[in-house]
């Protein structure tokens, strides 16, 4: 379920704080704060500040109801000078199955035990129309994620640009860019359940042949089930800002990722981010424009692309004077292929 909305809060269906990225379990040295991180839910984007702490019915507070419970040691007894947060560590669906440790990884994998994850996957409830469209619709457009890249030729049924968004939230601006591209096909990548069920009654409704979902951390999938320079555009709108100094180190757009990312990109494939929070979007500049192998469409911030709808909490929070931020990187067609063995540093 998603979470209170400040009025002006401009955070759309299309947040994306649920949908992606790996975590150390363990806290950074130094960083005694860390063990709770990843329990604490994105605040508010009316950029007044954190909220109060003390409230227990705020989501935000790392001292009220936590996150989905499960096992915090899978693999034995918990030790009690372990720090690790037991909301940082999740049960996965069955659509979200990690896969085989034992097998070779890829040369641009990050140790799974070194990650640090984006997304907090929380317990939201499952609306009715949404668990009956998990089940009738998803065998035929959710992918099983497997360690293996997809033909998408084999499974949209035709040869077309394919795009991926990291993170979609409740899927409504996915569907309608969709609708909208109909000689485009996209692949959804989000982790949160009620999202996926919403995203499947849109594409229902729809009557949508060019849109599949993927139910599963998107820096696994982009590893192992994108090929190499196969992806025409990548989508990131309103990922979790982590407002909070301390977790910066959590936020998606990091020059690790941004590296990894352009290894998926086609050349002349486009990079779009999106976000309503100001110190994130100078964040997103400043490492998307010192990634050589991409290049500015604008001279800061583009123009929102005429492809990407406004939702209602986009237009609330513009009629109340609140900024978003679009920013367009191509991947550059000069630009030298990665290495094959070559290693992307770890996103802390």
């Amino acid at each position: 379920m998603s979470e209170p909305r400040e009025p002006g809060d401009t955070r759309a269906e299309h947040d994306t704080r649920d949908a992606r990225g790996p975590i150390d379990p363990s806290p950074a040295l130094g960083d005694s704060s860390a063990s709770s991180a990843s329990g604490a839910p994105r605040a508010p984007s009316d950029q007044t500040g954190p909220s109060n702490p003390s409230n227990p019915s705020n989501p935000s507070n790392p001292s009220g109801p936590s996150g989905p419970s499960g096992p915090c040691n899978p693999s034995g007894p918990s030790d009690p000078s372990d720090p690790t947060d037991p909301s940082d560590l999740h049960q996965p669906s069955p659509l979200h199955q990690p896969s085989d440790a034992h097998e070779e990884r890829d040369p641009l994998d990050l140790h799974p035990q070194r990650r640090i994850r984006s997304f907090v996957l929380r317990a939201g409830r499952i609306g009715p129309g949404q668990a009956r469209a998990l089940a009738e619709l998803g065998p035929r457009f959710v992918l099983p994620f497997r360690p293996e890249p997809i033909d998408p030729e084999a499974v949209f049924g035709r040869r077309a640009p394919l795009v991926l968004e990291i993170g979609f939230g409740m899927g409504d601006a996915t569907a309608r860019i969709a609708a909208a591209r109909p000689d485009t096909d996209f692949l959804g990548c989000e982790v949160h359940e009620p999202g996926v069920g919403a995203l499947l009654r849109r594409i229902d409704e729809l009557s949508l042949a060019n849109l599949r979902i993927v139910q599963h951390d998107a820096v696994e999938v982009l590893e192992r089930m994108i090929a190499r320079a196969s992806l025409a555009g990548i989508h990131v709108f309103f990922p979790d800002p982590w407002h909070k100094k301390k977790h910066h180190k959590r936020r998606l757009i990091q020059p690790a990722f941004v590296a990894r990312l352009v290894t998926r990109l086609a050349p002349g494939g486009t990079l779009h981010c999106a976000t309503d929070w100001e110190p994130y979007a100078q964040q997103m500049l400043e490492v998307l424009s010192a990634e050589p192998a991409l290049a500015n469409t604008a001279e800061a911030y583009a123009p929102r692309p005429d492809y990407r709808p406004l939702t209602k909490f986009e237009q609330r929070g513009l009629r109340l004077g609140h900024g978003v931020w679009d920013l367009v990187f191509v991947r550059r067609v000069d630009a030298a292929p990665p290495a094959t063995g070559s290693s992307v540093a770890s996103l802390a």
